[in-house]
């Protein structure tokens, strides 16, 4: 869930998904062994050379299990992430959450109404047509073209202009589908929803922020990232070169706005899951709002709700939102059946990522993460086979299945390699987060749903 200029081909990320091993760590009950294993693989994470440093925190309840950094956080200058996790970070797609906890906020305020189209509060945007409820900006679900995925953004990237200018060529973009009838993970969305809090509140997103989500969550660490300030303990933020780590490409902080520019620490983001979970930041039914998925307009189910993903594979529940952004990766989960927060910030944004870490110490503290059962398919899956096409984040997405014995190949149009996910049940296979479910009308397979948490795509079966 990156907000980067740069973007890995989507049949990339597709084979990362459905190819990613399985975390082989089993549950450690004593305290002192488990904590010098979450310790280790944190420091087996950063041993690597393409990662410059991170700061990593496990909390369990009231119980600070692992709270310390790693690497470093100046190559150039051998220097050390602060040992106390008070290095600060850009945190990119993580921010989405506090945008939607400030709409909620407004929301319960009565200054904006969720249902209402967007055009109520931006008058001037061109839905060419469309409704668009402002819900359908919170989950991805508006249809809107993401201007990270535009050619263009590129160089206005780098460009300190007015917002309106990126307004204007978001509005000129087509809808990739009808509202509501898919979801493509999104950052126009985001961008449109920090111009409305702006006009609902009658102050800049920054302030907003700081006032009315850091304050309570005592987050006095967090802030609105710029790429020209100086922060006591910011860590200095680094991209993959191709001979190794390289200083981040420039990244002007006008552009990730209220879809990626904050900033923050991880003993900032522990703070941040103890209040927004226990009650501290929004009331009840405006908390489950923020982490209820709202169903397609067909009543199809999707997993992201509003700035975070809801998931539960295999019977394990977690909250759960990662970020990219020019030289910082990032990774948050939240286990609310045992009280657990992991949170991963990394200042390098290259190959190794922060979430297989995440992934591991979870699996340490909680043990091995549920496999959900797999079935032999009782259908016939001839019948399964085909082109399978349609958009997808920043381009269009074609997936040819094909079968290998009793096992189903997913390859991706272009892709030297074919998936194989597991049959989980009906017409579902999955691996990891990724779920694919094959879809009959009047008897026949028409479409394939690829869930992916962050995106839900619906590709119709191409005939001939």
């Amino acid at each position: 869930m990156a907000l980067s200029v740069s973007r890995s081909p989507l049949r990339a990320i597709l084979l990362a998904l459905l190819l990613a091993p399985a975390a082989l760590h089993a549950q450690i009950t004593d305290r002192a062994r488990l904590v010098a294993a979450l310790d280790s693989a944190a420091r087996a994470h950063v041993a690597d050379s393409m990662v410059a440093g991170a700061s990593v925190a496990v909390v369990r309840g009231a119980d600070t299990l692992l709270m310390r950094g790693y690497g470093y956080a100046d190559l150039e200058w051998d220097v050390p992430t602060p040992a106390d996790g008070r290095a600060s970070y850009e945190i990119g797609s993580m921010t989405k959450q506090f945008t939607a906890t400030a709409v909620l906020q407004l929301v319960d305020e009565g200054k904006l109404d969720l249902d209402a189209d967007m055009t109520t509060y931006l008058p001037e945007f061109d839905t060419q047509g469309h409704r668009v409820p402002l819900r359908r900006l919170l989950d991805h679900t508006s249809g809107i073209k993401g201007y990270t995925e535009m050619p263009v953004f590129g160089d206005i990237s780098v460009k300190k202009l007015p917002r309106d200018s990126l307004v204007t060529l978001i509005e000129e973009e087509p809808f990739d589908f009808e509202p509501g009838t898919a979801e493509i993970y999104n950052n126009s969305a985001y961008f449109l929803l920090g111009l409305i809090i702006e006009k609902a509140s009658g102050q800049p997103y920054a302030d907003y922020i700081a006032e009315h989500v850091f304050t309570p969550a005592r987050m006095d660490h967090s802030y609105y990232c710029s790429e020209s300030a100086i922060r006591k303990n910011r860590a200095h933020g680094y991209d993959a070169g191709p001979n190794g780590l390289q200083r981040k490409a420039y990244l002007d902080h006008t552009w990730p706005f209220a879809a990626g520019s904050l900033c923050s620490t991880v003993g900032d983001l522990v703070g941040w899951n103890q209040a927004l979970h226990h009650g501290g930041v929004l009331p009840a039914g405006s908390y489950r709002m923020l982490v209820t998925p709202e169903p397609l307009a067909d009543g199809t189910p999707i997993r992201y709700a509003m700035g975070l993903v809801v998931d539960d594979t295999g019977g394990r529940r977690v909250i759960t939102h990662g970020g990219g952004i020019n030289g910082f990766l990032s990774d948050g989960r939240y286990y609310p059946d045992a009280d657990l927060t992991v949170i991963v910030l990394q200042n390098s944004a290259g190959p190794r990522g922060p979430a297989a870490l995440s992934q591991a110490l979870a699996d340490l503290v909680l043990g091995p993460a549920p496999v959900p059962a797999t079935t032999p398919y009782a259908g016939d899956l001839d019948d399964l086979l085909g082109d399978y096409a349609g958009p997808a984040r920043g381009q269009a997405l074609t997936l040819h299945v094909t079968r290998d014995g009793d096992q189903l190949v997913f390859t991706p149009e272009g892709a030297r390699q074919g998936l194989r996910p597991a049959h989980w049940e009906g017409t579902t296979w999955g691996e990891g987060m990724t779920r694919a479910t094959f879809v009959r009308r009047e008897g026949r397979v028409v479409e394939l749903h690829l869930d992916q948490g962050g995106g839900f795509y619906v590709l119709k079966r191409q005939e001939g």
